[in-house]
C-alpha cells in the first residue's frame, strides 16, 4: 500500500518515485537579480533543493487566511489552493526550512511538509497481487452460474458470506446514494460500473486542487487497478455482465488521489483535496481502502507528520459536517492498533525508509484512526479474521469480507480473494482491508438508502447493530497455519479487536 489496502502494497507495484519537482509539476524560480529579503534569502538557499508540498493550517477567519497567505509568499512560497472553510492552505517550496518559518506565523496552527525526498524503490512483493481472470475461466465460472445470477457470480463468495445477493431481491440501494472511491481513479467505461457511475461527483485531486475535467478521475493505466477494483465491489450493476457489487442500485464515483507514476503514493494534500470535493458534491459514503503516504503511522511530536493528522483530520471533519460518513481500511500489517508500541520498518515511503518504534495512541494511521471514521477489519470465507489484516480493540468499528488466500471457497475458482472489475473491462481477484472496506462502504449506501435522514453517527450505529458478531477465535490464533500464533483477540462476544461489532449483513441492512 502506499497506500492502497489490498496489501501495505500488496497488489501494487513498489513505488517507482519521481524527482519531486518533476512529479509536482512546479519549477522553483529563479532567484532575484538583487537578493535581498527573506523571500529571495530562501530562494538562494533553495536553489538546488527539490520542490516539497507543504500543509499549512491555520485559523479559518478571512484575515488570518490572508496574512498566512502573505507570509507564504514571503517565505518562498507558492500556494496552490486554499481551503478556507477548515483553514488548511497547501504550498509549495523548495527551501527546507519552510516549515519551520510558517510554524513561527501568527495564526499558523501547525504547519510540515506532506512528503520527504525521492529515492528509487529497493524490490516488489507480490502477496496479494490481482490475480486476472482468463476469458476460459470466466467462461468455465459462468457454466456455474445460478439462475438470476451474473455470469461470475458463482465466485463471489463475498456476497453470499453477508447476504448481498439476497439483499440485492429486496432493496439494491437508492439511485440518490453515493459512495465516493477515494483511490487510484475508477474506469467508468467498465460495462459493470458505467451504469451506475456519477461524473458529476467525480474529480482528480492529484495536485491538490480537484480537476474536473471530464474523465480526469480515470486511471492512467492499467497499473492503477485498485480504484476500479473496489468501485466494482460497491456497485458493479446486476445487468447480466461479469459480477455484482454489494449495492447494485446505489451510485459510485470516483475521486483520484493517486500520484500518476508507478509509485502510486497517496499524499496528504490530494486526500484532503478529496474529503472536501466530497463533501461539497454530495457525496454520502467515502470509501478509503489507502493510508496517506509517506507515513504508514503519523507521530504527533514530529511537526510535519502533526501538520498531515491536523489537516486531513480538518478535511475529513468538513465531511463529516456535511453529512458524509467516511469508510477506512485498518491496514494489513496484522498489527494491534491497540498495543502499547509498534514497529514500523517501511516509513517514509517516498525516500530511504527507516525502522522506528511508534506509540498507536499518539502515532496515528490516516485516515482510519481519525475520529469518526469507521475502521474496517477483514475475514476470509470460513468468517475468520484474515492472516494479514490488523486489528486492535477499541479501535475496530466492524469487519468485511476482505479475502483470503488460507481460507478457500468451495467455488469454481477455489480463490479465497474477492473477484472485481478491473480496467479495460477486465476482472481479477485480490485480497486485503482495502476489499473490506468497500463491503462496509456499500452496506453503509444499502442503510443510507433506507434510512435517508440518517447523519454520519447515526448511520456508524447502524453499521454496529446489524453487524453479526462471530467473537474471539475459541483457541489461538494461527492466521496462517504455521503453528505460530499471530494475534491475540481481545474483547468479548459483543466487540473485540477482531472485528469490532461484528461483520457487516447486507440482508440485515435492507430488512
Amino acid at each position: 500500500m502506499a497506500h492502497s489496502r489490498s496489501g501495505r502494497r500488496l497488489g501494487l507495484a513498489v513505488p517507482v518515485v519521481l524527482s519531486l519537482t518533476a512529479s509536482l509539476g512546479f519549477l522553483p524560480s529563479a532567484a532575484s537579480a538583487t537578493p535581498t529579503g527573506p523571500a529571495a534569502r530562501a530562494a538562494a538557499r533553495a536553489a538546488d533543493a527539490p520542490v516539497l508540498a507543504y500543509v499549512v493550517n491555520t485559523r479559518t477567519d478571512p484575515r488570518t487566511l490572508a496574512s498566512v497567505q502573505r507570509a507564504v509568499t514571503a517565505a518562498g512560497g507558492t500556494v496552490v489552493v486554499t481551503y478556507d472553510r477548515i483553514g488548511v492552505i497547501v504550498a509549495h517550496s523548495a527551501d527546507p526550512d519552510f516549515g519551520r518559518r510558517l510554524r513561527a506565523v501568527r495564526g499558523v496552527q501547525s504547519a510540515g511538509a506532506t512528503r520527504t525526498a525521492p529515492l528509487a524503490p529497493s524490490g516488489t512483493t507480490d502477496e496479494g497481487a490481482v490475480q486476472y481472470l482468463s476469458k476460459a475461466e470466466a467462461a468455465r465460472v459462468a457454466k456455474a452460474a445460478a439462475d438470476g445470477t451474473e455470469p461470475l457470480e458463482a465466485d463471489q463468495w463475498d456476497l453470499r458470506a453477508i447476504g448481498a445477493d439476497k439483499a440485492a431481491r429486496i432493496d439494491p440501494g437508492s439511485r440518490s446514494v453515493t459512495v465516493g472511491v477515494i483511490d487510484t481513479g475508477v474506469d467508468d467505461t467498465h460495462p459493470d460500473i458505467a451504469p451506475n457511475f456519477s461524473p458529476a461527483q467525480s474529480a482528480n485531486c492529484v495536485s491538490g486542487r480537484a480537476d474536473t475535467t471530464y474523465g480526469s478521475w480515470r486511471p492512467v493505466d492499467a497499473d492503477h487497478y485498485h480504484g476500479t477494483h473496489v468501485a466494482g465491489e460497491i456497485a458493479a450493476a446486476r445487468n447480466g455482465i461479469g459480477v455484482a457489487g454489494v449495492a447494485p442500485g446505489v451510485k459510485v464515483a470516483g475521486i483520484t488521489v493517486a500520484q500518476p507514476d508507478a509509485g502510486q503514493l497517496f499524499y496528504p494534500e490530494s486526500v484532503v483535496c478529496a474529503f472536501v470535493f466530497a463533501a461539497d458534491h454530495g457525496v454520502q459514503i467515502t470509501n478509503n481502502s489507502y493510508y496517506v503516504d509517506p507515513w504508514l503511522y503519523n507521530c504527533l511530536d514530529d511537526p510535519d507528520q502533526r501538520a498531515v493528522v491536523d489537516a486531513v483530520d480538518r478535511a475529513q471533519r468538513y465531511a463529516q459536517s456535511r453529512g458524509t460518513l467516511n469508510v477506512a481500511a485498518a491496514g494489513n500489517s496484522n498489527d494491534d492498533l491497540d498495543a502499547d508500541a509498534l514497529t514500523d520498518a517501511s516509513s517514509p515511503d517516498d525516500s530511504a525508509p527507516t525502522t522506528r518504534t511508534v506509540d498507536p495512541h499518539r502515532c496515528f494511521d490516516v485516515p482510519t484512526q481519525l475520529p469518526g471514521v469507521v475502521t474496517v477489519s477483514a475475514v476470509g470465507v470460513k468468517g475468520a479474521k484474515s492472516y494479514y489484516s490488523s486489528y486492535g480493540a477499541g479501535v475496530i468499528d466492524v469487519a468485511g469480507p476482505g479475502g483470503d488466500k488460507y481460507q478457500i471457497p468451495d467455488t469454481p475458482s477455489k480463490n479465497g480473494r474477492i473477484l472485481s472489475t478491473l480496467p479495460n473491462g477486465q476482472y481479477g481477484f485480490l485480497q486485503g482491508t482495502s476489499m473490506a472496506t468497500p463491503h462496509v462502504a456499500a452496506v453503509a449506501a444499502l442503510l443510507k438508502s433506507a434510512h435517508p435522514h440518517a447523519t454520519p453517527a447515526q448511520l456508524q450505529a447502524l453499521l454496529k447493530a446489524q453487524a453479526d458478531n462471530p467473537g474471539c477465535p475459541a483457541g489461538p490464533y494461527d492466521g496462517n497455519g504455521d503453528g505460530v500464533t499471530d494475534a491475540t483477540c481481545v474483547g468479548g462476544g459483543r466487540v473485540n479487536g477482531f472485528y469490532g461489532f461484528g461483520i457487516v449483513d447486507a440482508l440485515r441492512a435492507v430488512r
